[in-house]
């Protein structure tokens, strides 16, 4: 039989159209994602201090003194607006490699009576390693008696997605955002490390909820499950590295890595399934898409989908004076967006984005005691900017 070149393409057109449909389009998405948003107006930024090596978080001292920590493993405080030379002594060994290292920092509600300050880092080797929290005494230079109050499990191997967020709630208990293992080729057990999201007997990809000194919080969603781990608040989700509160009505939210797109900003709430790695607008670094669903009954659908992807991290719930119309509403730091987004929030609806345009890796963002915004940069010379009115 004779076939016409033209009547060739006719036959594979359905193929060639399926194939593009479904690395292209997924059908009945809950969620459109978001590419560029308006500029806000209104701000200028200034630079506090420079001179951080790869800076990760920031607290606050009672004093307005900062601790800033340096992922390659030292806890810095900012006097004054300059750097002390001297990091704080009395760390714990730290496995810095890759994403891996000094990450978040944050103080006990009750640190003027306690003088606790709380870090999460990774600890191990290269071949064993695992997101662990610890607490010291601060005594002005260093931090005394560190002990290690909880450690992931399973250990993993790579030096990828550590999560690591602190968020502090009402009551004395936090908070702590954990990744899911690393990319594929990652495997644990003889499968994807990023399956471990899905499973509760492992705390990879999950939110947990702890006590203050790092055993399970009370109510917890699982606790009562055979063989699930006592501390999950939340399961199914990537890489978590933005966290925050709303104190007024105390819902939670939290920003997520996705993989190539597929960032995420989901409400937060215990016992609920965030669907990494089965729903997920996600592809994989060298181009397929992760799941052919993104929604899923029995699984919550993120409230934002970045794509291109932002790489989130850092989120503050805005409270302060300094910015009136910015009241009630979220920031988002963007590492390879290189920005803040504005995220206004109508209750538990997004009711529309704003970008404030940095121009550098943005790490973490926190209100500080005084209602302005301060960022830090994930750079060589990383900087501690301060979000101000533009005048």
């Amino acid at each position: 039989m004779k076939t016409t070149i033209s009547g060739t393409i006719r036959l594979l057109l359905p193929v060639f159209l399926g194939i593009f449909l479904s690395g292209c389009f997924m059908p009945n998405e809950p969620v459109e994602p978001s590419g560029d948003a308006p500029e806000a107006t209104g701000w200028d930024m200034e630079v506090i201090t420079d001179g951080l090596e790869h800076p990760w978080s920031m607290a606050w001292l009672p004093d307005g003194d900062m601790l800033i920590t340096e992922r390659p493993g030292r806890l810095r405080i900012v006097r004054n607006g300059a750097v002390d030379p001297e990091p704080v002594q009395g760390l714990p060994v730290i496995y810095t490699d890759g994403q891996g290292g000094l990450l978040d920092v944050a103080l006990h509600p009750d640190f003027e009576d306690n003088q606790y300050v709380y870090l999460s880092y990774a600890s191990g080797s290269e071949d064993a390693n695992r997101t662990t929290v610890g607490r010291g005494v601060f005594e002005g230079d260093r931090l005394a008696d560190f002990t290690t109050l909880f450690e992931v499990a399973p250990d993993k191997n790579g030096n990828q997605h550590f999560g690591s967020r602190i968020l502090w709630l009402p009551g004395n208990t936090f908070l702590l955002s954990i990744g899911d293992g690393g990319n594929r080729p990652i495997s644990l057990d003889n499968e994807l490390i990023r399956n471990q999201a899905q499973k509760l007997n492992s705390h990879l990809g999950k939110i947990l909820h702890l006590k203050d000194d790092g055993s399970p919080a009370p109510g917890n969603p699982f606790g009562n499950i055979r063989d699930a781990r006592p501390e999950i608040w939340t399961l199914g989700h990537r890489n978590v590295q933005g966290l925050a509160l709303d104190p007024a009505t105390g819902r939670v939210w939290a920003n997520e890595h996705g993989s190539r797109g597929g960032d995420e900003l989901n409400l937060i709430q215990g016992g609920k399934n965030y669907g990494w790695p089965i729903t997920t607008y996600s592809r994989e670094y060298y181009g397929p898409r992760i799941s052919d669903k993104t929604t899923k009954p029995g699984m919550a659908d993120p409230k934002i989908v970045w794509t291109p992807a932002q790489a989130p991290s850092g989120l503050a719930f805005y409270t302060g004076d300094r910015f009136s119309e910015w009241q009630g509403d979220l920031f988002s730091g963007g590492l390879r967006g290189e920005q803040v987004r504005r995220i206004i929030l109508d209750g538990e609806d997004v009711a529309g984005e704003e970008s404030l345009e940095i121009g550098r890796r943005v790490r973490d963002v926190r209100q500080g005691p005084d209602g302005y915004l301060y960022l830090l940069t994930d750079e060589e010379n990383g900087e501690l900017i301060r979000i101000v009115p533009d005048l």
